[in-house]
């Protein structure tokens, strides 16, 4: 009779960090610009692989995190390797904005098999999730002759200084660089759990319907006339806001308010699109249909690459209009492509089926820990809302990074999100006995982290 291997599990050796991980984090600290928002553990991390992470002192980590939602298909898939390796020894750079390869309209062809928006499409490729919101914002300018956006509190779009514009998550963010480049104003958003107008527990119809109405009833009508809005700008699943998936009925009164207005609907599915949500994008979940999407982390299985896509009839901009250096390398777009091919044949399954069953493990320790005060998400990008106790639901920061301190001394990284919440964001390649481990650890995390 055959008997089954116990599950990996993570292996620390030396302290956290190690000996050779503390003298990096001291080259660092005196080399590298200390406005990196570092959580309080330090990771130096040497090598990936899959679901696993091995710092440079030899310690594992099961990887909840996939640096920050961006290894979609974990680290180091021998495919996308693969096809990186490939690409790079056959063209590393051209520069798509002054002459052609086949990558960039293979890329946005595919795109436009798979974005929620009414097709036909067109696609700006980019680097990163910021530089795709702010090909966002110039081309809704640029398609409607007006200036403003509407955006929502507790949103993260960014930190070049459009995009910084909608960004409102942390204060830090934001303080230091005066008045915003952007006629931006910003209203709340539905988070049901934590009303924006009440501070306690409601219902999504309730808290989408006062959201709405703050837009219609308050703002067209007082400080911002419809007919000077470009675009809305809203997260499906707020991300850096501490992981707050937006009610269905809010999302298509939005879609509404566009549609009377001529209102660009833009949806930053940055950190919830390419199958963090159990979809390909999160907007998906909601059958809504934006008129622009931007997209990055995921995309890539971690090489730097953004795209704003669009309707095709919006992205109608001169040459000269909008353009990057490096947007669509062809090394960044292989390794796109493969990611793409990759969710497509299973990654994006998983996500739904272990992240929904990471939900119910997380949702029986809620039962377990009063300090538990949510969990919410759809497939892996769950968050974790720490409170200070189950009847008054105060939220509980020290709590939250206690847990995470925790959680990484016994070899599970995860990180937070909003002012205290945990998020969940694994490789999608995250399996059920990957999943018992980290409940496992994540429970005696918290219980240490009771004081």
């Amino acid at each position: 009779m055959t008997t089954m291997a116990p599950p990996k599990r993570p292996e620390i050796k030396t302290a956290l960090p190690g000996p050779k991980g503390q003298r990096i984090v001291s080259d660092d600290a005196q080399w590298v610009t200390p406005s990196y928002p570092r959580p309080s553990f330090k990771l130096v991390a040497e090598r990936g692989e899959g679901v696993w992470v091995t710092d440079v002192d030899g310690n594992v980590f099961l990887d909840c995190n996939a640096g920050v939602a961006v290894c979609s298909t974990g680290h180091c898939h021998p495919e996308v390797v693969r096809a990186i390796q490939d690409q790079a020894a056959k063209l590393i750079h051209m520069c798509g904005t002054d002459y052609y390869y086949e990558h960039m309209p293979a890329l946005a062809r595919k795109l436009d098999e798979i974005v929620p928006v009414s097709s036909p499409t067109r696609t700006h490729f980019a680097n990163s999730g910021t530089e795709a919101v702010e090909t966002a914002l110039k081309l809704a300018m640029h398609a409607t002759g007006r200036e403003k956006f509407i955006a929502f509190f507790n949103s993260f779009h960014g930190r070049t200084l459009g995009s910084l514009s909608l960004t409102s998550s942390k204060v830090a963010q934001r303080r230091g660089f005066k008045r915003q480049a952007l006629d931006v104003v910003h209203v709340p958003y539905p988070n049901a759990f934590r009303d924006p107008f009440t501070g306690k527990k409601s219902d999504a119809a309730t808290v989408s319907r006062q959201c709405l109405a703050w837009i219609e009833e308050r703002l067209f009508k007082t400080t911002t006339p419809p007919e000077e809005v470009a675009g809305i700008v809203v997260e499906c699943v707020q991300g850096e806001g501490g992981y707050v998936p937006a009610p269905k009925e809010f999302l298509h009164g939005l879609r509404r308010i566009c549609d009377e207005h001529g209102i660009m609907l833009i949806v930053d599915e940055v950190q919830s699109g390419m199958g963090r949500t159990g979809k390909m994008f999160a907007s998906e979940h909601y059958d809504l249909k934006p008129d622009i999407v931007t997209i990055a982390k995921g995309i890539g299985s971690g090489l730097p690459i953004g795209a704003c896509v669009a309707r095709a009839d919006l992205m109608d901009w001169k040459p000269g209009a909008h353009a990057s250096t490096f947007g669509g390398n062809p090394v960044c777009i292989a390794a796109a492509l493969k990611t793409i091919e990759l969710l497509e044949n299973g990654l994006v399954k998983n996500s739904a089926e272990v992240g929904g069953y990471l939900k119910a493990g997380l949702e029986k320790l809620k039962a377990k820990h009063d300090s538990i005060g949510d969990v919410r998400g759809l497939g892996m990008m769950i968050g974790v809302e720490f409170v200070t106790d189950g009847e008054t639901l105060a939220p509980d920061a020290e709590m939250r990074d206690r847990v995470e301190i925790e959680c990484f001394n016994r070899g599970l990284i995860i990180l937070g999100a909003g002012a205290n919440t945990i998020r969940w964001s694994p490789p999608l390649t995250l399996t059920r006995e990957n999943v018992d481990v980290a409940l496992e650890i994540f429970d005696e995390a918290v219980t240490a982290a009771r004081r």
